[in-house]
């Protein structure tokens, strides 16, 4: 990519921002679109606009930056706190970096003739460098005395990392155990899971075997236990029976809009029953919606009574009356062998991924290491589409590979664009359709529950957006400009890649502008889930429940969200010495991150679920990965550089390691375990167990139409043959 490509991507992806920006600002200030951008203050009974009518446009704005973490807590959870502090960590790591770096290196950079040095000694193929390369470390000649400089930045930029993620680690672990200290009643804090429960002895139901095992090891603490059962029948019917009653609903407002002054009897709604209400017989939906009701009530409560008695499962919930037990519960060894009576502590009722938790030990093993295999095979096949996507980076190598498209990308308004935009867009959506498998494939290890089961999405997204789009379009792109000199003279591999290395930080400059102009800019705007309510609305909404459905927003998506993150982070870590000018657009990226995603985090989104920071190890690990990929990077570099005092940088990773290693043993049991004294503090009610253990009652297993007490019968009566409570 030129000059005037870069200039163009850069401008146009400002001018798409603050369209975007004029359009939130116009359209956020109407009365019908609040439940777009303020549906979190909605949900919570608030003002969608804090009572002001004469409401700047940017006040979200100032909104933002005077909002304090207690805010964000109380309206996004502590979850949505540790993400800021996340992205508020590196954005001091580029910041602090930037006071040293631009004002050193650039300068450094640029006076020096190491590009035009290599061109005259034919060790650089002409056209690899362009205009933005003389202000990076590529332009500095080979063994220079310049390269200290670098040298110690690459120790300043280290050194800045530690100290801010030891400062986080820190902030987050207070942050946890503040949360976890409430004396607000939290019935996951009264629970265990147990799985791997072994065979039922002779005599005995599993709810007796369950009961007798932990009273007798907690016999003033226990209060009673709940039997996973295997739920699929009686899910089916409760999703279709809730179905069934939005149809009637829809249908009975469809009857209430039809009365009019002139027609006060209105007319009831009419359907066919047969296939996609085409053909079939004519019916009257309110009668017969409320028809098929009342039978699926039947074979539902029918099915409920069949599932508690015979599709019991080797798992359960344990409950206790203290939370300081149950928390001590879940770290300790409960057999002689660990794939029995395994015990984990309970996560929040919306969490539980119900058929994972009766998946025995030995299986979730042996499906772990089937997905680290498919997700290891997946990263390594990525690389051939992605490497395709990184050639075509620069025009030169498209046309390198296809000399037809000469005459078409020498067209300067097709060159300028096709530069701009295409390798970006391409690797941007391509990306797209990976996170629903990965998380797919976290779930079907056997993970218990959603929180869980997406930091684990998480971490392998992470690991294949590095080594795929990172390592993938820097060396893909290299290899693929130097293959003929390569093929030539094989000894030159190792100079011209290294020579080439730099050449690839236009592209994530442009990737990363295209990422925080354009992606912040719809994110603040929108406009995608604005047109899409309205299409609804307008179209398929024939109820209340129907248009609140339509506008309820979802969570920050954190399985996506971080790795895209860490993604943009590990790129502007590891091209902060070799090129500094990527280290403003990171500083950008994140700041301008923190700012509309906190308006979006107290406006916007809802949390599905709340894990009080427990994702926050899992990121720290991958700053770690990130900085050591960064210090090995330019170990490499360095000494392809040939400068004699490259191995200075050697203790740099065992550093790394020996600084997450303190991290991981100072910190983490605290993330892993709930400490005990964190449990001790009073509550300020004594807590309602019948309530608490409810609250882990499947929807489709409570007493829908059989009030109460006949329900509880019936569960007494399963009790006896070995039932789910």
């Amino acid at each position: 990519m030129d000059f005037s490509s870069f200039l163009v991507s850069l401008g146009t992806s400002f001018v798409i921002f603050l369209v975007l920006m004029l359009v939130f600002a116009w359209l956020s200030s109407n009365p019908g679109n609040h439940v777009i951008y303020y549906p979190n203050r909605i949900l919570k009974g608030l003002d969608p606009t804090v009572g002001s009518r004469t409401r700047s446009p940017f006040a979200w704005i100032k909104e933002a930056l005077s909002s304090s973490e207690k805010d964000v807590i109380s309206m996004s959870g502590v979850d949505s706190a540790v993400y800021f502090v996340f992205l508020s960590t590196v954005l001091g790591i580029f910041v602090l970096s930037a006071v040293v770096l631009l004002p050193v290196l650039i300068p450094v950079a640029a006076t020096d003739d190491g590009i035009k040095n290599a061109k005259k000694n034919d060790t650089l193929s002409v056209g690899t460098f362009n205009e933005l390369d003389r202000l990076s470390m590529g332009n500095v000649n080979l063994g220079s005395n310049r390269l200290w400089a670098f040298l110690l930045a690459t120790y300043w930029v280290s050194f800045v990392a530690y100290y801010l993620t030891w400062k986080a680690y820190n902030h987050i672990s207070a942050l946890r155990a503040e949360a976890l200290m409430t004396p607000e009643v939290k019935a996951e804090q009264f629970a265990i899971v147990v799985r791997d429960i072994p065979p039922v002895p002779q005599g005995q139901t599993r709810k007796e075997q369950v009961d007798s095992f932990f009273r007798k090891i907690y016999p003033d603490t226990f209060y009673r236990s709940m039997i996973v059962t295997d739920n699929k029948e009686v899910n089916k019917l409760w999703e279709e029976l809730e179905g069934y009653k939005r149809k009637l609903e829809r249908s009975e407002a469809a009857f209430a809009a039809s009365k009019t002054e002139a027609k006060p009897e209105g007319t009831k709604p009419m359907h066919k029953t047969g296939f996609l209400g085409l053909i079939g017989e004519k019916v009257d939906s309110i009668e017969f919606y409320s028809q098929k009701i009342n039978e699926l009530v039947r074979n539902l409560e029918s099915e409920q009574k069949t599932t508690l008695r015979e599709k019991q499962k080797n798992a359960a919930f344990v409950f206790f009356n203290n939370r300081a037990t149950a928390a001590s519960a879940a770290q300790n060894l409960h057999a002689k062998i660990v794939d029995k009576w395994t015990i984990l502590a309970a996560p929040e009722p919306r969490q539980l991924i119900w058929p994972n938790l009766y998946i025995d030990f030995i299986q979730r093993q042996v499906r772990q290491y089937v997905v680290y295999v498919i997700v290891a095979l997946m990263i390594f096949f990525y690389m051939i589409p992605i490497g395709i996507i990184s050639a075509i980076t620069t025009l030169n190598n498209l046309t390198k590979l296809l000399p037809f498209l000469k005459p078409v990308v020498n067209i300067n308004a097709i060159k300028i664009v096709l530069e701009a935009y295409l390798p970006q867009l391409a690797l941007i959506i391509f990306l797209a359709v990976l996170p629903n498998l990965l998380l797919l494939l976290s779930k079907s290890e056997g993970i218990p529950s959603e929180g869980h089961a997406e930091r684990a999405a998480s971490g392998k997204y992470f690991y294949f957006t590095v080594l795929n789009v990172f390592l993938g379009v820097t060396l893909g792109g290299a290899l693929f400009k130097t293959f003929k000199d390569i093929q030539k003279d094989p000894n030159s591999l190792v100079p011209l890649l290294a020579s080439s290395l730099p050449g690839s930080a236009t592209f994530f400059l442009t990737f990363v502008a295209l990422k925080f102009f354009v992606g912040y800019g719809l994110e603040l705007s929108r406009i995608v889930p604005l047109i899409i309510f309205h299409l609804k609305k307008k179209f398929l909404c024939k109820c209340e429940a129907d248009v609140k459905d339509a506008w309820t927003p979802g969570d920050f998506g954190y399985g996506t969200r971080i790795p895209g993150d860490l993604l943009i982070f590990t790129i502007g870590l590891c091209y902060s010495i070799m090129t500094p000018l990527i280290i403003p657009f990171s500083v950008i990226y994140f700041g301008l991150g923190w700012l509309i995603l906190r308006n979006q985090a107290l406006k916007v989104y809802v949390p599905a679920y709340e894990t009080y920071g427990r994702i926050w190890p899992h990121i720290f690990n991958r700053i770690i990965a990130s900085l050591l990929l960064y210090q090995l990077t330019m170990f490499g570099f360095f000494g392809v550089k040939k400068f004699f005092y490259a191995p200075i940088l050697i203790p740099l990773p065992i550093i790394s390691l020996i600084f997450a290693f303190i991290c991981h043993t100072k910190f983490y049991r605290a993330f892993a375990d709930t400490a005990l004294e964190v449990t001790c503090n009073e509550l300020k009610e004594v807590p309602n167990m019948e309530q608490v253990f409810r609250s882990f009652v499947p929807p489709s297993l409570s007493s829908e139409k059989v009030d109460d007490d006949q329900f509880e019968d019936a569960r007494s009566q399963a009790s006896r043959t070995g039932s789910f409570a």
